[in-house]
């Protein structure tokens, strides 16, 4: 009997240890982040995106070396969001039917309101200060 009690005692150890295991790896993909992984998702200085005109009327353009996304839902209005995927903090990949992709779990984001319309997110893009500027859209603080 006294060796059947030492195994119990190890499976028992495993299972703790396993179940923090999965506790933790859990908690470090949380779908509730609202950084996901990015430590700075919007631009910390003023970005020139170049020439206004290339953002459609009613619909949107990605810009991914900049990690932002610009959408113009009506003429010379133009609303601007990160394109870093709250929920791991992959940038997006593209745009269709109004919707921003995440090629690393699937997420999408209406380009117009930012939100969160599959997951795995549930935070919103945030919000991206842009102005037009001689025909131009500069994104971040200070625009």
């Amino acid at each position: 009997m006294s060796g059947s009690q030492p195994a119990a005692r190890r499976t028992v150890l495993k299972g703790v240890a396993l179940a923090g295991t999965a506790s933790f790896a859990a908690a470090a993909c949380s779908t509730e982040s609202k950084l996901g992984h990015a430590e700075t998702p919007t631009p910390t200085a003023p970005v020139d995106l170049g020439a206004a005109d290339e953002v459609p009327v009613g619909g949107a353009k990605l810009y991914r070396e900049q990690r932002v996304l610009v959408s113009q839902p009506a003429k010379g209005e133009y609303k601007c969001f990160s394109a870093q995927c709250t929920h791991a903090g992959c940038v997006l990949d593209k745009i269709e039917d109004g919707h921003g992709n995440c090629p690393c779990h699937g997420s999408r984001f209406d380009v117009t309101t930012g939100k969160a319309v599959k997951g795995p997110a549930t935070v919103p893009l945030p919000e991206v200060p842009v102005k037009l500027q001689n025909g131009k859209l500069v994104a971040g603080p200070d625009a």
